[in-house]
């Protein structure tokens, strides 16, 4: 995806955070809730709801919540090359149920080049980088293409 220009759209992010994770993602989100003007943010369940209630200015669709899909919804739009970003804060604390569901929303992340904050530091990060001007995501990684076209 390109970087947006004043009369093009938004740009889409994502948003997802694992329960004990939420307060702080509500709290990075607020700290830097004007350059979070700049796109459009999609959210898992529960995140997207507390999104919404905190950031009631923003552009913010809410999925469904992570377990019953919302992390597949999000994928789909990495995978269709129609998200900038992934900001998804993970407890390392607490084992998940859907921890295959987190692992093949990071590979696909990884595999379509989308930038992944798993923290508040890398949030930052990637937030300055994907605002600045020129910033443009790369392509998807050639092996698509190569899998793609493989013969079996």
């Amino acid at each position: 995806m390109s970087s947006s220009s004043a009369n093009s759209p938004k740009r889409t992010i994502a948003m997802v955070a694992h329960d004990r994770m939420k307060p702080i993602l509500l709290e990075w989100a607020d700290e830097n809730q004007e350059q979070l003007k700049e796109f459009r943010i999609v959210a898992t369940g529960t995140t997207g709801r507390l999104l919404a209630e905190n950031l009631p200015e923003h552009d913010i669709t809410a999925f469904k919540s992570g377990p019953l899909g919302g992390d597949l919804q999000i994928g789909a739009l990495i995978s269709n090359d129609e998200l900038d970003a992934l900001f998804f804060l993970v407890d390392p604390m607490t084992p998940q149920p859907h921890d295959v569901d987190v692992k093949a929303l990071i590979r696909i992340s990884t595999l379509y080049e989308t930038p992944v904050a798993c923290n508040r530091t890398t949030a930052d990060f990637i937030l300055r980088g994907i605002t600045e001007e020129g910033y443009q995501k790369r392509p998807a990684h050639p092996m698509i293409e190569e899998y793609v076209t493989r013969t079996v």
